[in-house]
């Protein structure tokens, strides 16, 4: 009778779900035991690299482009810092994942209320489909430029990348980590080379790295940002919050025995050197995207920042910055490079963003839903206002339609302030914990740093909230800074209702004997009597 239900409740589009973190591939790669490091951490490679999209979607180019051209080589700091903050908090999610075999989204909600748990949902599903607004815009903009498609067949046709992710899923996890790292590196090669080609000044690149008040300044204000603003652009579109959840479930797909500590504290190192191998390589496509900003193009050239209008620039001589880039520029191949990284960076972003989904709805109310059902909703849903966007704009002129498509992209990413801080403080009080953690429970400059990082990421995100309000051009200045407070005000009260509930559930769970620490006491007193 019990079977039968069973058999019932598979067929239904969504289900029950309360198990381990996606359940399908949860374990399933072996890796070596006693062999050496180059072997051992080619089988932890990959997970790395479906987080370091992420950090070289669509939504960085224009931020990373721009602040090139306004402020020269200024803001390759900011770059540089974002990274190192997305390294530590990423290496500590990983982390979360492997030692308490749960996701961040399962360890919040099991120390957290039912509410809670359904807020925590629905903002960060927000933030998802932020992103993939992005990624929608990318994609469609990528065909119109490759294959001359008009813009709104181009978003129809983005929805069928749901044939793509069912593919995926047919031929093996691992598969999908080699395919994600070769789209990575089609990227890094089409920058290296536009870069290489403009022969920019690397010791004014490399003496940007050095950290200087003029990144965070106020002035002066060039094509209407400042490099304040412009390095808020680049943090708020680095650091984002689907990542975190999406590491500390891919980190589980290797196969670990996890009542042996010296097989937990050998997938805890090489999975950190897996990240932060890949976040490097996120690094400098992102530094590549700043030094093409200044190198590749002529100082103030580009005034249309969006993707249209940076094709149209590697296609313009006029505003290229030598004869070399000059002469290539005639062929064609700079602008179609460029479109195919573009296209190659939407697409790595379809897999995360799903599987990111199905981690989150799975964590916080338990629901579970196939993959390709997941990503044909969320895709739906991303391409309306897209859809609205293009269509509302379609009787006005072809630099005002791009304008609006950059405008809603940009607008978009305000639902990543949102979430940001409800994915770092949890992820940054739990692998604190002892009772958590046990002997994998942050260190003391971690702490010192992962605070640091956190207090000043969610600082940044509300403190640019007014201004980004004031963007949306539909309030006045004051009406919309009065609403960018109410909102701070509401996350700012969401938060602490956090942080308490996680207290008091950290709390329950060491009175109750749970968490890897309590864990680890056993492991240790059997190997002392042994």
């Amino acid at each position: 009778m019990d079977n039968t239900k069973n058999q019932h409740r598979k067929h239904h589009l969504i289900e029950y779900a309360n198990g381990k973190s996606l359940e399908e591939i949860n374990g399933s790669i072996e890796v070596p035991k006693g062999k050496g490091f180059w072997r051992t951490l080619f089988a932890y490679s990959g997970p790395g690299a479906l987080v370091a999209v992420g950090y070289m979607d669509p939504g960085n180019w224009a931020t990373s482009i721009t602040g090139g051209q306004s402020f020269q080589y200024t803001l390759m700091t900011t770059i540089l810092i974002s990274s190192l903050i997305a390294m530590l908090l990423q290496y500590m999610a990983a982390k979360l994942g492997i030692v308490s075999q749960m996701d961040l989204a399962q360890a919040t909600r099991a120390r957290t209320g039912k509410a809670l748990g359904i807020i925590l949902w629905i903002m960060t599903e927000l933030a998802i489909m932020a992103t993939d607004i992005a990624e929608v815009i990318g994609a469609a903009i990528a065909l119109n430029l490759l294959f001359h498609i008009p813009l709104i067949p181009s978003v129809f046709i983005t929805v069928l990348d749901v044939l793509v992710l069912l593919l995926l899923t047919k031929i093996g996890f691992r598969k999908i980590e080699a395919i994600v790292a070769c789209l990575i590196l089609v990227i890094l090669f089409v920058f290296a080379y536009q870069v290489a080609l403009s022969h920019p000044d690397w010791g004014s690149a490399f003496l940007g790295l050095v950290p200087s008040a003029k990144a965070i300044a106020n002035h002066p204000t060039i094509g209407g940002i400042t490099p304040l603003s412009g390095s808020l652009g680049i943090i708020g579109a680095t650091v984002m919050p689907h990542n975190l959840y999406l590491h500390s479930a891919i980190s589980q797909t290797r196969k670990i025995n996890h009542d042996d500590l010296d097989s937990i504290r050998q997938t805890v190192r090489f999975t950190a050197w897996d990240s932060n191998i890949q976040l490097s390589l996120a690094f400098v496509v992102n530094a590549l995207l700043l030094i093409m900003g200044v190198a590749v193009f002529k100082y103030g050239a580009v005034k249309d920042s969006s993707f249209f209008g940076l094709y149209d620039a590697l296609n313009n001589t006029s505003m290229l910055s030598n004869p070399i880039l000059i002469s290539v520029a005639k062929s064609g191949i700079l602008s179609t490079l460029f479109a195919v990284a573009l296209l190659a960076s939407g697409q790595n972003s379809t897999i995360t963003g799903t599987l990111t989904g199905q981690v989150i709805m799975e964590g916080f109310i338990h629901m579970k839903m196939p993959l390709w059902a997941r990503r044909l909703v969320t895709r739906l849903i991303s391409v309306i206002p897209v859809l609205l966007c293009v269509a509302g704009t379609s009787g006005e002129s072809v630099i005002r339609q791009h304008e609006a498509l950059n405008m809603l992209m940009e607008n978009s990413q305000v639902f990543l302030a949102f979430a940001l801080p409800f994915s770092m403080l949890p992820l940054l009080m739990m692998t604190n914990s002892k009772v958590e953690m046990g002997e994998f429970k942050n260190s003391g400059w971690v702490k010192f740093f992962g605070w640091l990082s956190v207090i000043a990421l969610t600082f940044l995100n509300l403190y640019n909230l007014p201004s980004t309000y004031e963007g949306f051009g539909v309030w006045s200045k004051g009406t919309a800074d009065i609403l960018a407070y109410i909102t701070i005000i509401i996350i700012l009260i969401l938060l602490a209702w956090t942080c308490a509930e996680l207290y008091h559930g950290d709390k329950r769970f060491a009175a109750e004997g749970n968490g890897f620490g309590q864990h680890e006491k056993h492991l240790k007193g059997y190997h002392k009597k042994d």
